[in-house]
């Protein structure tokens, strides 16, 4: 096993440029920290490229990585490649899947139009893992999925089901083209209990101020919204999103 004790270490320092978003463009790799996102990489079909331990922590006996290449580091040098404050001891680099474009044929979607909060993009992540959405798109100006926030907020449910980028408007269309109704979110449009569960439908939530752009909302099947009923302006996108996909997927 590698044991790396130099901050300074070309394996150290190409790890650490992958908290920078262009550094994981240029890669397509991207790291994690933590036990509980191993062990849900592990159960994923994700591709881990490298596993990172901190010297004098014991590796689950339950994790079954004989063949993965394993690297040792001390503690200064896991805090040198970690996000969080206090590290684990446990990280891992890891291959991003491919961006295939889902056929949307049949299924529960969600597309996400400009939401721009790392915080909020994971939580909706692991709210359609959760409901059993089908797959998630991501349209232009949204955050990076494989954004270290983003990824913890998810708690492992990144890897449990296709998020792939791709125009919004492309994506409309061919749910149309499968006859998948497509719902928007806008304060112009009906409420969303008036709508019966769907067996396929996509939903598109947007930005945090600004909402779902015009165009896409243009074109969408129908609009939605839910209703305010006391002083609050309005409701966080990822809230919003998880009582819609409940709704529209029914029990």
């Amino acid at each position: 096993m590698e044991i790396i004790e130099s901050v300074q270490n070309s394996k150290i320092k190409s790890w650490k440029k992958l908290h920078t978003k262009k550094e994981r463009d240029n890669t397509g790799l991207f790291i994690i920290e933590g036990i509980h996102l191993i062990e849900e990489a592990l159960k994923s079909d994700l591709v881990i490229k490298n596993l990172i331990i901190e010297e004098h922590k014991h590796m689950p006996v339950e994790w079954n990585v004989k063949e993965l290449p394993t690297v040792t580091v001390t503690e200064r040098v896991m805090r040198e490649i970690s996000e969080t404050e206090t590290p684990q001891g446990f990280a891992a680099v890891c291959q991003q899947p491919g961006n295939e474009n889902l056929l949307l044929e049949e299924g529960k979607y969600l597309f996400v139009d400009s939401v721009q909060d790392p915080g909020n993009l994971g939580a909706m992540i692991r709210t359609a893992d959760a409901a059993g959405i089908s797959g998630i798109i991501l349209g232009h100006g949204t955050a990076d999925p494989y954004n270290g926030k983003v990824i913890r907020s998810t708690q492992g449910s990144l890897f449990h089901l296709p998020v792939q980028k791709m125009d919004l408007e492309e994506a409309i269309d061919l749910c149309h083209d499968n006859h998948i109704p497509v719902f928007g979110t806008s304060l112009h449009g009906s409420t969303y209990s008036a709508i019966a569960p769907q067996e396929n439908f996509a939903l598109v939530v947007g930005n945090e101020g600004s909402g779902v752009d015009k165009k896409l909302l243009e074109r969408t099947s129908q609009n939605l919204y839910i209703p305010i009923f006391g002083e609050a302006e309005s409701l966080n996108v990822a809230i919003a999103t998880g009582i819609l996909l409940y709704h529209l997927r029914g029990d």
